[in-house]
């Protein structure tokens, strides 16, 4: 902790200083748009005749509040003490206006989480550092909630706050600067372009995301901050249904949550305050419902193999501030089931990308309920997939989480034997019917057969395979009898 005499009259961001709206520096309120945009948050302050002037308004700075952005609003906080109200308004998509109510009213507690011990926001499920607490502040900035401005009242009580508003006399003191908690990022070789998941449901699927990221992510400094990357990361969901709710619970996700997830994602209309949304773009943007549109298709040719959306708008968004990350849409009935394949071309692996199967995984089912083709497996590609290191603490303790399992490799069974001299690998598939006979009194040869025929694509099964060939050529050798273990 480093406290220095400053100018408290002259706001400084310490953190997001970029994306945030500073209007008039000496100013003492700060507003807090949540998920809306600042543009629009801005035309209403404008609509309702509040002065906006850098020498005389009474705002401050205005800047949006995601949930993740809660440990560097409090040290802005912390290092402007000036800012002695903050009105919250806008789109409230991940509790965080609640959270920041709570930090600052009830405090921090303890908590396990994967079994360590962490810290979140007493009575919330935001786990944060406690290097920054409601006691570092002199005096705690008072938080009033305005609500949706789409509501007229909610304008019409926006307008009589900032009128009225009225700071008391500044007390003395100092600014405070606490350094956010220092994160150690170590990866391990891999093709960082090539990472390929298969696995029954979605939170199995993300459990085994985040431990390719922790384990094998490059550090990238981007613009809005550093991330743990990779690239072009693929994603199969065989069955892609709702987890339980005891699975979900354990890693702070509500199955409430998500279903009402689901529903926010496809809703068609684009409200002003929103640059983009992924429902917008799926259901109306482009003139037609694609969902109604694509279930029409399949249903008069279920081979139809044009059921593709581009989301992304080349001439909108590629100058835009904001613009969408999902990207693509691929419908398409294969082995006589409906699957989904969806591209991001941007993805945070560690908050969104759950959500986000879910509220594809309703698209599909939307689909699929139109047609009668029942839902088959769901691919997710992500282009960019990362994790914000200030929270790796997190992603690393769900990483550590990952247990032994043995996966059913696709690629088919394999019987190992030793017959007439020679080490024979039958290749089965689930029938038990033989699709392929390997023999040679040389392991290493079969080795490179099975690798040349791609005969096996799951690592463990590999290596158990290469045991039973090891030992094969043992008893080859000693005339022990083989037996496959």
């Amino acid at each position: 902790m480093q406290e220095n005499d400053a100018d408290l009259m002259h706001f400084i961001p310490l953190h997001f200083g970029s994306k945030l709206r500073v209007v008039n520096r000496h100013a003492r309120l700060g507003i807090i748009t949540l998920w809306s945009k600042i543009e629009f948050v801005e035309n209403v302050l404008a609509d309702l005749d509040i002065d906006l002037a850098p020498e005389t308004s009474k705002i401050a700075v205005i800047g949006n509040l995601f949930g993740n952005g809660i440990p560097h609003l409090l040290r802005n906080l912390l290092y402007n003490p000036q800012i002695r109200q903050i009105v919250v308004c806008g789109a409230n998509k991940s509790g965080s206006a609640e959270d920041l109510t709570a930090f600052f009213k009830n405090g921090l507690e303890e908590t396990i989480s994967l079994g360590e011990t962490v810290t979140r926001i007493k009575g919330r499920t935001r786990i944060i550092d406690n290097m920054v607490t409601p006691k570092d502040f002199q005096v705690a900035p008072m938080i009033v909630h305005i609500g949706d401005l789409r509501d007229k009242d909610s304008r019409n009580n926006l307008h009589n706050l900032i009128q009225g508003f009225r700071p008391s006399e500044m007390m003395q003191g100092k600014r405070i600067e606490i350094e956010l908690p220092e994160v150690e990022v170590v990866n391990f070789p891999s093709e960082p372009r090539n990472h390929n998941i298969v696995k029954d449901t979605p939170l199995e699927a993300w459990r085994e995301l985040i431990f390719r990221l922790v384990r094998f992510g490059h550090l990238v400094h981007l613009r809005k901050g550093d991330r743990q990357e990779l690239q072009n990361v693929r994603v199969v969901i065989r069955e892609p249904r709702m987890d339980d709710d005891e699975s979900l619970s354990k890693f702070n996700f509500s199955r409430l949550e998500l279903i009402q997830y689901q529903h926010d994602m496809l809703l068609g209309p684009l409200s002003d305050d929103h640059s983009y949304t992924y429902g917008n773009r799926i259901r109306e943007y482009f003139g037609f419902d694609s969902l109604a549109k694509f279930a029409q298709r399949l249903k008069v040719n279920p081979q139809d193999r044009d059921c593709y959306l581009a989301l992304w708008d080349s001439h909108q968004d590629i100058d835009a501030e904001d613009a969408p990350c999902l990207v693509s849409l691929f419908f398409r009935v294969f082995d006589e089931k409906l699957t989904l394949t969806a591209t991001y071309r941007a993805h945070n692996a560690l908050d969104a990308w759950l959500k986000n199967i879910y509220g594809l995984m309703r698209a599909q089912e939307i689909v699929s309920g139109e047609t009668g083709i029942s839902v088959g497996s769901l691919t997710v590609i992500s282009h960019s997939i990362s994790v914000d290191p200030s929270k790796y603490d997190a992603a690393k303790r769900i990483a550590n989480s990952k247990g032994f399992s043995l996966d059913f490799d696709p690629n088919g069974q394999f019987m190992v034997s030793v017959e007439d001299g020679e080490i024979v690998v039958r290749h089965i598939n689930d029938d038990g019917l033989t699709l392929h006979e390997y023999r040679s009194a040389k392991a290493e040869r079969i080795q490179h057969e099975l690798n040349r025929d791609c005969a096996i694509s799951d690592i463990n099964h590999a290596m158990y395979i290469g045991r039973q060939l090891a030992r094969a050529e043992i008893c080859l050798k000693t005339g022990e009898k083989f037996e496959e273990q």
